[in-house]
């Protein structure tokens, strides 16, 4: 929206998901020309197959598509995955179409066989920028497609929500629980919150005065409702589904707790710190390179349950200096993030095409 709003066209290729995200709707009210691809219809899904039966994959044959109705000065990929489409960076660069990468996170999980690396390593250096959210990102992506990429380049998201606005911290009286939230896709595999409510079923922690409530929504939700009834934690954990307004959130707890396996840079840790509340998470992706240990927040060495259990009972015995760290972990990524994230991609992008 901001290039749009600068003059520059943009188009975009969405998922078409039967009900658009508003912030898609958003997007096509201030111009962008919004392209639904049509996978995520069911209606089309036996065209989709007939149209797939040659050897194009279903990405290839949507962007070749778009193609030939838009003229792109530069193709912007935006992945939640380590690294787009192989046969999608082949076909710009066959076509000599400019194109940069966002990659936003990447599982140590995920390798390449020798073939495929290959490919990356040819493909990935002809883009203008490869764009990671961390340094840990990049050096992950190096290391499983097995060569630097002279290309890489830092970038910082957008949240949501205001870095001006300041929180007070939550009231602290006679029997107030501590309260731990925990924000995300309800998505164990990656989010690793059954790692979580493990380390919080601990008989240390049985005696204490403490409440967890999980935002979010996602497709593990009802496992990990019957993981706390499990481990008779009921009454202390909570599932507040989504919440949009990310304030409302830290207006009511006092730390986030996040036990990913893996990360790129989460927004949620970004928003808690700027509401000045202290983070404990584990040393994956790019937190270490916003979270200073016991200064900003805790970090667990791994996300395992005993490395949680420490790392919580180190929050739990500096619980009188949670609103300072907190304080410190607010000026802290105010230095790390720029005030607006949103304006100095655009400008990187408009310089790359050498766009005023």
């Amino acid at each position: 929206m901001d290039l749009m709003r600068q003059g520059v066209p943009v188009s975009a290729s969405v998922r078409g998901w039967s009900q658009p995200h508003k912030r898609i709707l958003e997007l096509a009210e201030v111009g962008v020309h919004v392209h639904y691809r049509p996978t995520g219809y069911p209606l089309h899904k036996r065209l989709w197959r007939r149209m797939n039966t040659g050897k194009k994959g279903w990405p290839v044959i949507e962007f070749e598509r778009l193609l030939a109705t838009e003229a792109p000065a530069l193709v912007v990929f935006s992945e939640t995955a380590a690294l787009p489409a192989i046969d999608l960076l082949e076909l710009c660069v066959s076509k000599g179409l400019a194109f940069v990468s966002i990659s936003h996170t990447s599982s140590p999980d995920w390798w390449p066989d020798d073939k495929l690396a290959d490919r990356y390593r040819k493909a990935m250096p002809m883009a203008h920028r490869c764009y990671f959210v961390s340094k840990a990102i990049q050096k992950l992506v190096e290391k499983q497609i097995g060569d630097k990429l002279p290309n890489a380049e830092i970038i910082c998201n957008p949240c949501n929500l205001d870095r001006s606005a300041t929180l007070p911290w939550p009231s602290v009286g006679n029997g107030s629980p501590l309260r731990l939230a925990c924000v995300g896709t309800l998505h164990p595999p990656s989010k690793g919150q059954d790692i979580l409510l493990e380390a919080l079923a601990d008989p240390v922690w049985k005696d204490r005065n403490w409440g967890l409530t999980f935002y979010g929504e996602g497709p593990m939700r009802d496992r990990l409702e019957r993981m706390a009834l499990r481990l008779a934690l009921q009454d202390r954990v909570s599932f507040a589904g989504f919440v949009e307004d990310v304030k409302r959130i830290w207006e009511e707890n006092h730390v986030l707790t996040m036990s990913s396996r893996y990360e790129g840079l989460p927004m949620a840790i970004v928003e808690a710190m700027l509401c000045a509340r202290p983070v404990v998470a584990t040393d994956v992706g790019g937190n270490s390179e916003i979270i200073e240990d016991g200064v900003t927040g805790f970090l667990a060495e791994s996300a395992t349950v005993s490395s949680m259990i420490k790392t919580l009972e180190r929050l739990w015995n500096r619980r009188a200096d949670l609103e300072e760290i907190g304080k410190a972990a607010a000026a802290s990524i105010r230095e790390y993030v720029p005030a607006d994230p949103v304006a100095v991609f655009s400008e990187k992008l408009k310089r790359l095409v050498h766009i005023r």
